[in-house]
């Protein structure tokens, strides 16, 4: 047995044999699978394409169709393969014939090209209704709207614009043409402080109702330019006030650190403003000279921004009674005595009229009240009073002479 092994020929006549086996099983196996009954002879089925899109055939440089809708689902029936094959390539197209039609409307039929003929093809919408008219074309000035205007920011406006380019041409029927009214690009400026450079807007056409035409437009689109600005003004600046200074002040000036301020807007607010007052100034609350600082009464939509407050500076007088200032006498002789007979006490009361700053401090201290009683012999004598007080104030005494007795 070894030696058979060893022969070549036994082995090559051996390794023939299991392949003739192999072949065989095969064969059988193939054999039954395709007589199976369970396995058709010729598998299929049926697929949906939607959107296919819809061509139109017809003389574009004469006439214009309406009523085709945009798009279009085809139904696919036949084998698998074939099937699966065309609905994921589509490369076939869906039309519709006009091009031996006149003017007028048509009840067509959608047609299809580039499907396999083993293939059935059911289209959805079957039919349509279609209007031929004549073809006509026109150009029409482009118009600006300017839109979200009150959402720019406060003072801001839209100033000079331009389109480039300023017409356009509208290609439809005819009866569409002459329905035109409008045809503009609407541009939203909300939130702008800059200007517009060759902003790219589509053009839009409506009719005398506002509705919206379907319509070839050429170009489709066009570029706005456009200002947008801040308009200022430069106008004095007034100070408002309300109420009466506390009894015993006067006012002695009242000025701002500025004569005028600069005050932004847009253009129909500026007209109307010649001059801007403070906020109101509350006299009644004021005791004591100073600066304050009180906001500017700005009309609606104005603002300026370099001057939020105005530094108000106010000038008071007071008027003021110093109580019991004493009164001295002079220029008596050596063993001369005196005694006041009118007033009874050698004092009286001085009312002072100056500076707030400077008379709401003083004091009897400051003010120096004599009469001059040199040379005087002995007995009754009514003396003029002297006054002395602080400078640039206004002192008036109580009495404009006292008696005095001299023993």
């Amino acid at each position: 047995m070894d030696n058979w092994f060893k022969s070549r020929w036994f082995v090559r006549g051996i390794s023939l044999f299991f392949a003739i086996v192999l072949y065989v099983f095969v064969q059988v196996e193939m054999d039954q699978y395709q007589n199976d009954s369970r396995i058709p002879d010729n598998n299929e089925g049926i697929q949906s394409v939607e959107n296919v899109p819809i061509n139109i055939r017809i003389d574009e440089d004469n006439y214009v169709v309406s009523g085709v809708p945009e798009f279009s689902t085809v139904s696919l029936e036949g084998p698998t393969g074939t099937m699966t094959a065309t609905a994921r390539q589509q490369n076939f197209d869906v039309y519709v014939d006009l091009q031996d039609l006149e003017e007028g409307t048509h009840t067509v039929e959608l047609q299809h090209s580039g499907v396999p003929e083993e293939l059935t093809v059911y289209i959805e919408p079957k039919t349509i209704e279609v209007t031929i008219e004549e073809r006509a074309s026109e150009e029409f000035d482009v118009a600006v709207d300017f839109i979200n205007s009150k959402q720019l920011p406060q003072g801001y406006e839209v100033g000079s614009s331009e389109v480039s380019p300023q017409k356009v041409t509208i290609t439809s029927s005819r009866e569409v043409i002459n329905k035109i009214a409008i045809v503009k690009v609407f541009v939203d400026v909300a939130g702008l402080k800059e200007n517009i450079d060759n902003r790219e807007v589509p053009v839009n056409v409506y009719d005398a109702s506002g509705n919206e035409l379907n319509v070839k437009v050429e170009p489709e689109s066009v570029a706005v330019s456009a200002e947008i600005k801040n308009p200022s003004k430069t106008v004095p600046v007034t100070l408002s006030t309300t109420g009466d200074l506390p009894e015993g002040y006067s006012l002695s000036s009242i000025s701002a650190n500025v004569d005028e301020a600069e005050i932004f807007a847009t253009s129909d607010v500026l007209e109307g403003i010649e001059e801007v007052s403070t906020e109101e100034i509350d006299m009644s609350e004021i005791t004591e000279s100073g600066t304050i600082n009180v906001g500017l009464a700005l009309p609606d939509g104005a603002n300026a921004p370099e001057l939020e407050q105005v530094e108000v500076t106010i000038e008071l007088e007071q008027t003021r009674t110093v109580e019991d200032v004493s009164i001295d006498v002079e220029n008596l002789e050596e063993g001369q005595e005196v005694s006041f007979v009118e007033p009874a006490e050698p004092a009286m009361n001085i009312t002072v009229v100056g500076n707030q700053n400077v008379v709401s401090e003083l004091t009897a201290e400051d003010f120096q009240v004599t009469v001059d009683a040199g040379g005087l012999e002995s007995g009754e004598h009514q003396l003029p009073v002297t006054i002395e007080g602080p400078e640039n104030s206004e002192v008036n005494g109580q009495f404009d002479q006292v008696t005095i007795e001299i023993t």
